[in-house]
């Protein structure tokens, strides 16, 4: 079975499963698809984390492929731009790419088949042409004139704006593939030498020093001014991706693992600890009440303590008596406060532009396209879901590298990532902008198991609101008992009301954001609470994957959102 965000994806993630691959060929195709097919929401040189557990072992692992700041990212260096924030576009808000470099990894490691054949679907759709999105086309035609004033390459590439569902190529893209495949065989005969060859060409070859020249070119970004990047090609050469153990709460009959505080996975362990207690039902007012506000808890908790620099560990945050001193605070009313805990005594420290409620947007190539307040769905990221016969499942959340986030790199087709906005230039933060670390991720895939093993992966694009929009499903499907396609369709809801992890890090006491289908009665409710609640539309939150393997029978199950008809539940 495969769920992605995208049908061609998770076609072409099920072609490798018919033609006798696993999961992790699966995903790996599908994910170098979701490159070309969905290029305003993701890219090869944005990042990926994914969350899977093999046929041979269920212990979960995380694959990261985040990479971190580069070596010459330093405070200073953008506090002598006049610089307050990092950009939300533009070469200065690039880390080093991860995305391909973690898949090539992931693939050699736990993969069967050849690198030609994994890449082979993105090839095809890059070089021979693809529907391109309506959300795509209206995501280039909103940054029509930054392209054509400021990023020219960018509108080399992508001008005159696509027609919605036009066929279009991107034929340097798919030269970059092939020259990967071509660099990977040279290597060697055999399977990892082939990918390890690849991954030699992508960080320390001809792909590294075409970042390296461009990355070194000015362009305007969102601080309204030109600026050159700080990637060079002994940053790539000098990081890979890495395995790590997960962060794991239990949560009453299963396990849920998320990455460890580099991304935002706790927020949903630490909600889920928090609502042991508390009215749990996401079709109420009481338990929407009670999601919203340990959502609040737990996301205040991120800005203050998650972070490569962190001096907290997860298992403070999920320590029984914390959580319930947490857990307490939760009132009748909305908060519409940012409401840090201090684990272990520890005073919270919160960034000076969030303590001063600024905000410095200026309008051109903000941050992560996400959901707008007015409900208008204008994409972010992209997520796949694989689960084998054999047992090998496989949750990622590929992001970063927009078309719209950096001027495209001519000879390699697609543009750097801007994940570093979502580090801050204060100091002593845990996640201060520091050289060699990873800024703090929204991207959140989460595996569930039950008895040791594997039972759902899943998750959502959404910046904040993966792990808000993955909590109600997850209490849908394992406390009332809905399958997966009607846990994911259930009516959706999150909260504004903490600093957005994107430039310009505006944040809003107080906000609720629903789906209307909640009903007007639920609604009316939660206004009475105190919640200023912000009516979206009927279908418009969220783009949930999940895929199911019963540990009991070994059927497999999944299921994929109707919310903006593009993604795909597969499998036989």
């Amino acid at each position: 079975m495969v769920s992605s965000t995208h049908w061609l994806a998770s076609q072409s993630a099920m072609a490798e499963l018919e033609a006798g691959g696993n999961a992790f060929d699966a995903v790996v195709a599908g994910a170098f698809v979701l490159h070309v097919v969905e290029p305003h929401l993701n890219g090869p040189a944005g990042e990926v984390p994914a969350i899977f557990a093999t046929a041979e072992d269920p212990t979960p692992q995380v694959l990261c492929g985040q990479g971190p700041a580069p070596a010459g990212a330093t405070r200073e260096h953008y506090a002598g731009l006049g610089l307050h924030l990092v950009p939300g576009s533009g070469p200065l808000a690039a880390a080093i790419p991860g995305a391909v470099d973690g898949w090539l990894m992931l693939a050699r490691d736990h993969g069967s088949r050849r690198l030609r054949d994994v890449l082979s679907y993105a090839i095809g759709y890059a070089g021979s042409g693809h529907p391109f999105l309506p959300s795509a086309a209206a995501t280039v035609a909103r940054v029509e004139e930054l392209f054509r004033d400021h990023w020219p390459t960018s509108a080399a590439r992508w001008l005159p704006v696509p027609r919605p569902w036009q066929v279009v190529t991107n034929p340097e893209h798919a030269g970059t593939l092939e020259r990967l495949v071509a660099e990977g065989e040279a290597a060697g005969s055999g399977r990892e030498a082939q990918f390890d060859g690849a991954r030699r060409a992508w960080g320390e070859g001809f792909v590294a020093d075409a970042i390296d020249a461009f990355s070194r070119l000015p362009f305007r970004d969102s601080s309204g001014a030109d600026h050159a990047g700080l990637l060079t090609g002994a940053d790539l050469a000098g990081w890979s991706a890495s395995y790590e153990a997960p962060a794991r709460h239990r949560f009453r009959d299963v396990e849920v693992a998320k990455t460890d505080l580099w991304g935002q996975g706790p927020v949903l362990l630490q909600s889920l600890a928090m609502l042991d207690g508390l009215a749990d039902d996401p079709t109420t007012p009481e338990g929407i009440h009670a999601v919203t506000e340990v959502l609040k808890l737990a996301l205040a908790d991120r800005d203050a303590w998650y972070g490569d620099g962190s001096s907290v560990h997860v298992a403070e945050l999920l320590d029984p008596a914390y959580v319930a001193a947490r857990r307490a605070l939760v009132g009748d009313r909305a908060s519409f406060e940012l409401r840090p805990g201090a684990p272990a005594g520890r005073a919270p420290v919160l960034p000076a532009h969030v303590l001063a409620g600024t905000s410095t947007a200026t309008g051109a190539g903000l941050g992560e396209p996400t959901v707008s307040w007015d409900g208008e769905t204008r994409g972010d990221t992209c997520h796949i879901d694989a689960v084998d016969r054999w047992g090998n499942i496989v949750s990622a959340t590929p992001s970063g590298g927009w078309l719209q986030s950096s001027p495209t790199i001519p000879e390699l087709g697609f543009c750097l990532g801007s994940r570093l906005q979502m580090t801050w230039l204060d100091e002593g933060l845990p996640a201060t902008l520091t050289p060699g670390r990873r800024p703090r991720t929204t991207l959140s895939p989460t595996l569930v198991l039950r008895d040791g093993m594997p039972l759902l992966a899943c998750g959502t694009p959404g910046g904040d609101q993966q792990d808000q929009w993955q909590l109600p499903f997850l209490l849908h499907h394992l406390v009332l008992g809905r399958e997966l396609q009607a846990a994911i369709e259930a009516p959706a809801f999150h909260t504004t009301s903490m600093p957005s992890s994107f430039y310009p890090r505006e944040m809003n006491p107080g906000e609720l954001v629903v789906e209307d289908r909640l009903g007007a009665q639920v609604i009316a409710a939660l206004a009475a609470r105190g919640h200023r609640v912000v009516r979206a539309g009927d279908w418009t939150l969220g783009r949930l994957s999940a895929v199911a393997r019963d540990p009991a029978t070994g059927v497999l199950s999944a299921a994929a959102t109707s919310r903006g008809g593009n993604g795909c539940a597969v499998g036989r």
